[in-house]
């Protein structure tokens, strides 16, 4: 007989039972552990259950899940985070406010100053900000320097469970209460299970709403066109920009040197700034004249001014620079410099065109009014030395020798070109004196020498040291010297006004023309042959 579901009604219980715990299944018998079969009850019926039987016993000694499902994935091991990592730059931001009481003023009692709380949940430090409010004359910004605040002498610090909106906190004997915050610390505070409680509103200043409805009431009225507060803020920031030069070429070692000229609609106030270029050997100092009120004429005060024992003050001055007296193409004198003006940028032209009605702002080109660079100029030649010697003196401080041709010098070495020649001189004494003409290949160098002649009168020997003659008509900056090619049988050399017509030569003379025919003309090898 199948028994009867168990469900509400359908249950009989034996009402002599008064205990109804199970047995244990295991029992002991001569001290050994043997099972038995569970009842309810002391004395109870046993209690059914399935037997399995002896196959159903080795399959499921023998199942295997893994060859069936596979094997199982093990889930990997969530990452790590450490705390300096998953709280930073996560701040909680607290609005409040503090009263600061005021004893000397008979106007304001207290004041209502606002904070910004900022809570840094990384290392649990607090910061505490004043927002600046222009012209408050009022110290604000950090009131209290990010770090951890005491709670209490016990040694406790302040954690971000201890705050919420509608409380007083105190730091350092100092009472802020808390009226609001963001929305993020407010979903954080309730994630982590905190009531936050409503917003509160902030408390006016009453100082500060009654300067407000003053300021509201009260009217200005200029008492004449110009005013000074007017033009400082109407004109801050704005500046006429004008492009200048320095002539200052009448004095010596003087130039056209450029600058820029800003004048600050603001306060009527003039700075020059020089502009420098590369390499212009000038030092790095771009100011000229500081910024500052320029008047016209320094000289122009009253003649009973003190000035030995005085500086001139505002009222001596008469007159200053105004935005009138400058203008493209004019020169301006300033503390006795000449600037003139030849362009300004495209705010100066538009500030002219709207103030003073003024349409051409044709640039001035003053690359045509410089002068050119001075030119080098060689010393003449004084005839003392030779011209190499001379012109290094000139192209250094220090004179350097003159540079030689090596090649020629070695390709030629020992070769000398030796020629005879007579003195040509109307001089009766001088008629018959021979010389020789040595010409040196390598460095074009000639020497004269006149062979003693017995009971002649005349001394011979050396007539002309080593040395390069110049050919008579050139100039001495400018000088053509002799060269192999003018030497030849029949030819007249000209040293220092003496005239020598070359009467021979010697063998290797000859014998270098032949090698080297394309230096001489054709019509001098016959001759020499």
């Amino acid at each position: 007989m199948e028994p009867l579901p168990k469900l509400p009604g359908n249950s009989f219980v034996d009402p002599t039972l008064s205990r109804f715990h199970r047995s244990q299944s295991l029992g002991y018998k001569n001290g050994y552990a043997l099972p038995a079969q569970p009842t309810a009850g002391i004395g109870g019926k046993p209690i059914n259950f399935n037997q399995l039987s002896e196959a159903e016993l080795d399959e499921l000694a023998n199942y295997n899940p893994t060859l069936t499902y596979g094997q199982a994935k093990q889930a990997p091991p969530e990452d790590f985070v450490p705390a300096h990592v998953a709280w930073d730059k996560k701040v909680m931001k607290f609005f409040g406010y503090f009263k600061n009481t005021v004893h000397e003023s008979p106007d304001e009692h207290f004041r209502v100053r606002p904070i910004e709380l900022f809570y840094f949940l990384v290392d649990d430090s607090i910061a505490v900000v004043e927002p600046h409010v222009e012209n408050s004359g009022l110290p604000q910004g950090k009131l209290i320097k990010r770090q951890r605040l005491p709670k209490n002498d016990v040694g406790d610090h302040w954690h971000w469970k201890d705050l919420n909106v509608g409380m007083n906190v105190t730091f350092y004997g100092k009472v802020f209460h808390l009226h609001d915050c963001d929305k993020w610390t407010r979903e954080f505070l309730e994630s982590e299970g905190i009531d936050v409680n409503p917003p509160e509103d902030c408390p006016t200043d009453p100082y500060a709403d009654k300067r407000k409805e003053a300021s509201a009431l009260r009217t200005f009225k200029t008492t004449s066109d110009f005013d000074k507060l007017r033009q400082f803020l109407e004109m801050d920031r704005k500046v006429l920009r004008f492009y200048a030069v320095w002539d200052d070429r009448d004095s010596m070692f003087g130039e056209l040197r450029k600058f820029i000229i800003h004048y600050y609609l603001n306060n009527d106030t003039l700075e020059i700034r020089e502009v420098h270029s590369a390499n212009d050997g000038r030092d790095p100092f771009p100011i000229l004249i500081a910024r500052q009120k320029v008047p016209k004429n320094r000289d122009n005060v009253d003649p009973t001014f003190p000035r030995v024992v005085m500086e001139l003050s505002p009222q001596e001055i008469q007159e200053y620079f105004t935005p009138k007296d400058f203008d493209i193409g004019k020169t301006v004198e300033i503390e006795r410099r000449r600037f003139f003006i030849y362009d300004c940028d495209n705010f100066t032209k538009a500030f002219y065109w709207k103030n003073f009605n003024k349409t051409d702002f044709t640039p001035v080109d003053v690359e045509t009014l410089k002068n050119n660079p001075p030119t080098m100029e060689i010393a003449p030649f004084n005839g003392y030395g030779s011209l190499e010697d001379s012109l290094q003196s000139c192209l250094t401080l220090i004179p350097q020798p003159p540079k030689k041709d090596f090649i020629k010098m070695l390709e030629n070495d020992g070769h000398v070109l030796r020629f005879e020649a007579m003195l040509d001189s109307p001089k009766p004494e001088d008629k018959g004196r021979r010389f020789i003409i040595s010409y040196r290949l390598s460095d074009d160098m000639i020497t004269i020498y006149e062979p003693p002649v017995k009971n002649s009168g005349i001394i011979g020997g050396k007539f002309l040291e080593r040395t390069r003659v110049s050919k008579p008509g050139c100039t001495p900056d400018a000088p053509k010297f002799y060269g192999p090619a003018d030497f030849f049988i029949g030819g007249v050399i000209v040293v220092y006004s003496h005239r020598f017509v070359i009467i021979n030569a010697d063998r290797f003379v000859l014998t270098y023309m032949e090698e080297h025919a394309s230096q001489f003309p054709v019509k001098w090898i016959a001759l020499d042959t």
